[in-house]
């Protein structure tokens, strides 16, 4: 089939394109660059220009496809309600050309969703539709397409990484080189959860080919990795001192990183894997994050 990509030259997305099209699908990827366009002819994948904010363009490329993977998002975190906001404009307009029709349509959230509340391990059967985390808005618009009709499910996921780009760590990395010193929020204890990104690559063509209205997958290997020794690692990487910070400390120290680096977000896959056949193979974050090169800044994710 025809699937349309967006989010196709991003560090998810790119992988995916080589996923579909080694399952026989045609790719259809979203670029707003003609270095994009070119990237994407050059793995054997369709450019589709348009961006985020041109919705128009979106519609146009999911009424030229037989099934539509969005991984866009905008990685902006200093405007991250309003981005948040726009992915919920962005679901909307993909799900209107898919209505009346069973083509599948799957989106992207993160496993905090799956928790009822802070600590509790996140699970596929669950979502929190009031969290706090502004991210529930991409499925509070999925949720709204699924009850018109349209096939939607949904992919969630945890710090996606490999030895240059680790999810909400890579700026994490940033502020500790800025600030000369790695800090964790009191004991460190709190957990992330962490895939490779060529397994959860796997994740999203899997959900493609189950192609089931309402499911939601986890593309999670492991449930927590604690940030204590998340930061030790960093650390170590930097050659800079590893110290703990009170809650209020860290507000100064992380900007609005704060939100996220006290937080524990232990996740399960065991629904996904289950549902999906889907056993994940990659190294894990601690691994990819002590094969990383700290002596360059990491380019944004």
């Amino acid at each position: 089939m025809r699937v349309f990509l967006t989010g196709a030259t991003g560090f998810i997305g790119s992988r995916i394109v080589p996923e579909l099209l080694a399952a026989g699908h045609e790719v259809l990827g979203l670029t707003r660059s003609d270095a994009g366009a070119r990237s994407l002819e050059a793995a054997g994948a369709q450019a589709h220009r348009g961006t985020l904010e041109d919705l128009d363009s979106l519609r146009a490329g999911a009424a030229r496809a037989d099934a539509v993977i969005h991984t866009a998002f905008d990685h902006d975190f200093a405007h991250f309600v309003a981005n948040c906001e726009k992915d919920s404009r962005v679901i909307d307009a993909l799900g209107s050309v898919l209505k009346g029709s069973t083509r599948p349509l799957i989106i992207t959230s993160g496993t905090g969703m799956g928790s009822m509340q802070p600590g509790q391990m996140a699970t596929e059967d669950v979502f929190n539709a009031d969290n706090p985390n502004p991210r529930a808005a991409s499925e509070k618009a999925g949720a709204i397409l699924l009850d018109a009709g349209v096939n939607v499910s949904v992919v969630r996921l945890p710090q996606v990484h490999d030895p240059v780009k680790q999810g909400l760590i890579s700026p994490f990395i940033e502020v500790s080189r800025t600030k000369g010193v790695v800090a964790y929020v009191g004991e460190g204890s709190n957990r992330w959860p962490g895939a490779h990104v060529l397994d959860v690559t796997k994740v999203y063509k899997l959900a493609l080919d189950h192609a089931r209205a309402g499911a939601r997958y986890h593309a999670v290997a492991e449930e927590g990795v604690a940030v204590r020794e998340i930061a030790q690692v960093v650390g170590e990487g930097l050659q800079l001192p590893v110290v703990s910070m009170t809650a209020e400390e860290a507000g100064a120290h992380f900007g609005w990183l704060a939100l996220f680096v006290g937080m524990d977000l232990p996740a399960s896959s065991a629904q996904t894997r289950k549902q999906l056949g889907w056993e994940p193979t990659g190294p894990g974050l601690i691994d990819d994050l002590k094969q990383m090169d700290y002596s360059t800044t990491a380019s944004a994710h």
